[in-house]
């Protein structure tokens, strides 16, 4: 009986561990440390049979992070705050890119050096919190 219960109890960690949605490839634009805004981007991979819904994303890297989406409307080139959240398809990706979906870190409590990194949380409707690592690249990286 102990055996089972042992095997029970790892399928349930192992099970545990496997999360339907993952953030690959995190990057952030270099910055200096007077700069009133940075971007964001990255992509979020959803390998579950569900959608999710990107809600927010907390860091103590700006006083502020908002979820923006630029756009082309009628061969003029607009920016959008995008309060409601973002739905990631079942089986699909959402790719925040430059001249896409993008973060906008408002007000960086510090210059973002090419090389260094910081720490972020993504916060979804059903996967909750998700730790992310995001790289600093060059100021004129893109994609």
């Amino acid at each position: 009986m102990t055996g089972l219960l042992v095997l029970l109890l790892s399928l349930a960690v192992s099970a545990a561990d496997k999360r339907e949605v993952r953030v690959v490839d995190a990057w952030a634009r270099a910055v200096p440390v007077v700069a009133p805004v940075a971007g964001g981007f990255f992509t979020v991979v959803n390998t579950g049979n569900a959608e999710d819904r990107l809600l927010r994303v907390e860091s103590p890297i700006a006083k502020r992070i908002e979820i923006h989406e630029m756009r082309n409307d009628g061969g003029v080139m607009r920016m959008r705050q995008i309060t409601d959240g973002l739905i990631v398809p079942a089986h699909g990706q959402l790719e925040f890119k430059p001249g896409s979906y993008h973060l906008m870190l408002i007000g960086p409590t510090r210059a973002l050096i090419e090389g260094d990194h910081f720490e972020a949380a993504l916060v979804f409707q059903r996967a909750g919190k998700v730790k992310v690592t995001f790289a600093v690249r060059g100021i004129g990286a893109g994609g």
